[in-house]
């Protein structure tokens, strides 16, 4: 998977994320877990835009960094979605799946991207 189609994979799983978080129950919990949930699966999909554009392997590296954090806390509000019984399981599962998977594939690629070595440009 290249870096365009994971910024697609990104903007949807966002959007996906705003659209649950919407149908969230209007009471104090679910107003505060909507919030959430809208701030940290959008900082997914802009932080990982923001990674693409990096000029050194430090900076990818600090910035894949925020994406994986922001995409677990996306995951954590899904299985506390569950947890609450605020929605049913079968419209947040398959969401929280893809949150765990596009965890995965960042952190693999921090670890590819802390064994590579930089060429000298001497």
């Amino acid at each position: 998977m290249d870096s365009e189609e994971l910024k697609d994979r990104t903007k949807i799983f966002a959007h996906r994320c705003v659209k649950m978080a919407f149908a969230l129950p209007n009471t104090v919990l679910g107003r505060h877990i909507k919030g959430q949930l809208i701030r940290c699966s959008t900082s997914v999909a802009s932080n990982y835009r923001a990674t693409c554009l990096s000029q050194s392997k430090a900076s990818f590296v600090a910035k894949i960094s925020i994406v994986i954090e922001e995409c677990d806390e996306s995951c954590f509000w899904m299985e506390f979605i569950i947890d609450e019984n605020l929605l049913k399981n079968d419209l947040v599962d398959p969401l929280l799946k893809e949150g765990k998977e596009l965890t995965s594939i960042f952190i693999s690629s921090r670890k590819t991207a802390g064994k590579r070595k930089i060429k000298n440009s001497q």
